[in-house]
C-alpha cells in the first residue's frame, strides 16, 4: 500500500476515534446537566469551600506519599509539596542548593553536605543532619522495600559530622548521587520514620499533610512557617487575592468526569489530566483558562525482553517501524507534543542527537520484512503474531493504544489491549506481568541516571525501574564508567553510546514529549507550570474573589 495513503487512513482513524470520544464526553456532560440540573451548571450556586481552598484533580491515588518509597507520578508530585530535598532542579535541569546550602567532594568516595539552619518539620522538630542520615540509611539498610534503594546502591554509609553537616561515604564513585537527592525523587523524613510513614507523612515542605483516603482524596494545607518563604520570599499577592491555604487533591479516574468537574467549577485545577480534545473544548469556557508549554516528561513503551516473542530485537524494531508517531501526535495530541528519540529531555547536555541514533521512520513494508527475518511469516489471515499491551485507564493512553493497535495490524501484528485502573496496572508492570506497556517518565528522566534506573542490570524491581528485564554488559559498563567520573565530557561520551545501543536494541521506544497542559478556573491566578510537570506552581498561585462556587 502507498505509504501516504496508509498514513492518511491512520490519521482518519485517529480523528474519527477522537471525534467520537469528544462527542461521547460532550453528550455525557449534557446528560449530567439534564439529570442534576442547576447544581452542575456554571454560574449556579454551589457549595462553599473554606477561604483559600482549592480542589485539584488527580487521575489516580498516590501509591505512597513517603518519597523514599513512592515512584509513581502522583506520589512524587504530591509528595514533592510535603517534603524538601537536599537540592533542587532549575529550568535547565541543573542542581541548585535547597536544604543543602553547599556541598563538596574532598575525594571521589566522599560527599559533604552543609545543611540550612532553621528548617523545621511540620510537627515543629528541627531538621538536622541526623534526619538526613536516617533518610539515606533507611534506603540502603533493607528496612524499606523500595525501588529507590537502587539509586543509593553505591552508598556505603552516611554520618552526621555535626548538627548541620552530613558526610556520605561511597563504596564506589557515583556522579548521579546528587540528582537522586533532588526534588520529587528524595524527601528528608524525621529520624525514626517507619515503613508506614507514608500514611501520615511529616515533611518540611510548603504544604502539610492533613488526611488521605485511598482512591478518593489527599488534603494538604499551607505550611505557614515554610523556611523557603522566609529566605526567598514570594511575589507580592495581587489586590483582592490570597495565597492557596488548603488543597484537596481529589481522585477522578475518568477524564470525562474530570472535564465535567472543571466545567461546572467544582474543581479548580487539573494538570495533564484531560485529553487534548477536552482541553481544546474547555478553553472556550468563560470560567476556565489553559496554561500550556513544552514539557520534559516523555511517553514511552517498554517491552518485556524475557518474553519468547519480544526477546528478538527484530520484532521490537518491526514494531517501531510499524508505528507512525507523527500521525498519532497530529491526530491525538493536536500537534502539542514533540517526537522523542531518547528518554532525556530536548536540549539536555547528555542527550544524543538524532543523527547519532538509529531511526525508525514509519515503514510497514520494512516492518514486515523484519518480521520475516525474525521467523514470523504472514498466515492465511495475514496475522504474523499476537501481542498484549497493558495500559492504565487514562483516556489519552487508551486512545493512543487503540491507534497503535490499528497501525500494528497493517504489519500483521494483532495487538490486544488490556486497560485497568492505575494501581492494578502499576502492580502488574512492577511484577513484570506484561508483554508491552505504555507510561511516562516524569522528573527522573531529567538526569542521565535514568538509563541505569530503567535499563541497568542491577535495576530489576524492586531495586529499580528496569521492568522489562533488559540486560546488556556493555551498557552496564558504560553506566558504571559514567557514574565514576565528574568529567562531563567523559560522561556525555558514555551516555551517548548507551543511547546508541538502546536505539539499536530497543528494549523500549521513546515516543514523544507532551506539552504541559494545566486547566484551571479563573478564580486561581498566577499559575506558572514547570517543564517537569510537577506541582511547584501551587506554592505561588493565588485565589481571587470569594470562596463560594
Amino acid at each position: 500500500m502507498n505509504f501516504a495513503i496508509a498514513k492518511r487512513k491512520v490519521v482518519r482513524f485517529a480523528n474519527t476515534y477522537r471525534d467520537e470520544t469528544a462527542k461521547g464526553w460532550a453528550a455525557r456532560i449534557c446528560v449530567a446537566l439534564m439529570v442534576f440540573g442547576c447544581g452542575l451548571m456554571v454560574g449556579c450556586r454551589g457549595r462553599v469551600e473554606e477561604p483559600g481552598s482549592v480542589v485539584m484533580i488527580l487521575e489516580s491515588s498516590p501509591n505512597n506519599l513517603d518519597l523514599r518509597v513512592g515512584t509513581d507520578a502522583q506520589s512524587e508530585r504530591v509528595g514533592g509539596q510535603i517534603f524538601d530535598a537536599l537540592v533542587k532542579k532549575d529550568e535547565h535541569y541543573e542542581l541548585q542548593p535547597w536544604l543543602a546550602t553547599s556541598w563538596e567532594q574532598p575525594d571521589a568516595l566522599t560527599w559533604v553536605f552543609h545543611l540550612r539552619d532553621g528548617v523545621r518539620f511540620h510537627d515543629g522538630r528541627p531538621l538536622e543532619a541526623a534526619d538526613v542520615v536516617y533518610t539515606i540509611e533507611s534506603l540502603i539498610d533493607g528496612s524499606l522495600v523500595t525501588a529507590k534503594g537502587g539509586s543509593f546502591a553505591a552508598v556505603d554509609r552516611a554520618e552526621a559530622r555535626d548538627r548541620l553537616t552530613v558526610v556520605v561515604r561511597m563504596k564506589r564513585p557515583d556522579a548521579g548521587l546528587l540528582f537522586n537527592m533532588s526534588d520529587g525523587l528524595f524527601g528528608v523524613v524525621p529520624r525514626g520514620s517507619g515503613k508506614d510513614f507514608g500514611l501520615h507523612p511529616v515533611g518540611s515542605g510548603p504544604f502539610k499533610f492533613v488526611s488521605a483516603v485511598q482512591d478518593k482524596e489527599v488534603i494538604v494545607e499551607r505550611n505557614p512557617d515554610y523556611w523557603a518563604d522566609r529566605v526567598d520570599g514570594l511575589p507580592q499577592v495581587g489586590a483582592g487575592a490570597q495565597r492557596i491555604e488548603r488543597i484537596r487533591f481529589t481522585v477522578v479516574p475518568d477524564t470525562i468526569t474530570s472535564a465535567l468537574e472543571l466545567k461546572k467549577g467544582s474543581a479548580d485545577l487539573a494538570s495533564n489530566v484531560v485529553t487534548l480534545d477536552m482541553v481544546h473544548t474547555l478553553e472556550a469556557e468563560p470560567n476556565l483558562k489553559v496554561e500550556s508549554g513544552g514539557g520534559s516528561p516523555v511517553v514511552y513503551v517498554t517491552f518485556n525482553v524475557t518474553d519468547p516473542i519480544l526477546r528478538n530485537k527484530l520484532v521490537r524494531q518491526a514494531i517501531a517501524r510499524a508505528i507512525d508517531r507523527q500521525a498519532i501526535v497530529d491526530a491525538i495530541w493536536r500537534g502539542q507534543a514533540r517526537l522523542a528519540n531518547t528518554l532525556l529531555p530536548t536540549g539536555h547536555w547528555a542527550a544524543a542527537t538524532n543523527n547519532e541514533l538509529a531511526q525508525y521512520p514509519h515503514d510497514v513494508v520494512r516492518a514486515q520484512r523484519l518480521l520475516d527475518e525474525a521467523g514470523f511469516p504472514a498466515g492465511i489471515d495475514g496475522v504474523r503474531l499476537r501481542l498484549t499491551m497493558k495500559t492504565s485507564t487514562d483516556e489519552t493512553t487508551r486512545l493512543m493504544a487503540a491507534v497503535l493497535q490499528q497501525q500494528l495490524r497493517a504489519a500483521g501484528i494483532r495487538l490486544e489491549i488490556r486497560s485497568t485502573e492505575f494501581g492494578t496496572f502499576y502492580a502488574d508492570v512492577t511484577k513484570g506481568a506484561f508483554q508491552i506497556y505504555a507510561l511516562r517518565w516524569i522528573g527522573s528522566n531529567e538526569d542521565p541516571d535514568i538509563f541505569r534506573y530503567a535499563y541497568g542490570s542491577g535495576s530489576f524491581p524492586p531495586k529499580g525501574g528496569n521492568r522489562g528485564r533488559y540486560s546488556n554488559a556493555r551498557v552496564d559498563a558504560l553506566l558504571a564508567e559514567a557514574s565514576a567520573t565528574s568529567d562531563r565530557a567523559v560522561r556525555k561520551k558514555d551516555y551517548v553510546e548507551v543511547q546508541q545501543i538502546l536505539a539499536e536494541e530497543l528494549p523500549g521506544i521513546p515516543l514523544w514529549y507532551p506539552n504541559n497542559e494545566v486547566v484551571h478556573t479563573r478564580r486561581v491566578v498566577n499559575v506558572r507550570p514547570r517543564a517537569s510537570g510537577n506541582f511547584d506552581f501551587l506554592r505561588e498561585a493565588e485565589i481571587t474573589g470569594g470562596a463560594e462556587r
